[in-house]
Order: C-alpha cells, then sequence, then structure tokens
C-alpha cells in the first residue's frame, strides 16, 4: 500500500481512534491504488514506481478517489454533484503510460 490506514483516515477526518471502518476504508485503499494504476496505464504502481516510492501528486490522487469513494457509497445520488476539474487528471496527467 502506497497510502497507509492513518493517512487515509486523516484525510477523510476520521478519528483514528475510530476502528469501525477500517476494514472498508483498506479497502477502499486497495480500489483507489488499482484505478490510479489503471489512469496511469500500468498494470499496478509496483510497476509505474519499483522503487516503492510514488511522488506526492500520486499519493494526493490516490487520497481524491478514497476520499470520493468513501463519500459516495451508493452509485446514485441525491443531489447533483460535479468533478473539480484540475484535481484527479491534472495531479496524474504527467505520470501517464502513453507507451502502451
Amino acid at each position: 500500500m502506497y497510502v497507509t490506514l492513518e493517512e487515509a483516515k486523516r484525510h477523510l477526518q476520521v478519528d483514528e481512534d475510530y476502528k469501525g471502518d477500517d476494514l472498508y476504508i483498506n479497502s477502499l485503499i486497495d480500489a483507489a491504488e488499482v484505478v490510479v494504476a489503471d489512469h496511469i496505464k500500468y498494470d499496478s504502481l509496483a510497476i509505474a514506481f519499483p522503487d516503492g516510492s510514488v511522488p506526492l501528486p500520486v499519493k494526493h490522487a490516490i487520497l481524491l478517489m478514497i476520499g470520493s469513494l468513501y463519500a459516495n457509497r451508493e452509485p446514485v445520488a441525491f443531489a447533483q454533484s460535479y468533478e473539480v476539474p484540475l484535481s484527479y487528471r491534472y495531479l496524474l496527467g504527467p505520470y501517464v503510460n502513453y507507451g502502451i
């Protein structure tokens, strides 16, 4: 994992002593890392960043995805929400592998 449970909980503003969502948040971390790797066109982040560390913009993109998944647990929303342009895509743009 490139984002720890503690980092994700801080980003989500979940009290670190609250353990009720830990399994769920860990699953969101895994899912977000897969989505980010797919977005930058790699099979995994381990292939994209073999030294084991991801650039800070990629880490923030993972956190943004975790936040979105945590806040929107259902595929239907009661209110219309809009993507913040220049966030997720802007953070990941420089890391996209166009060689595929």
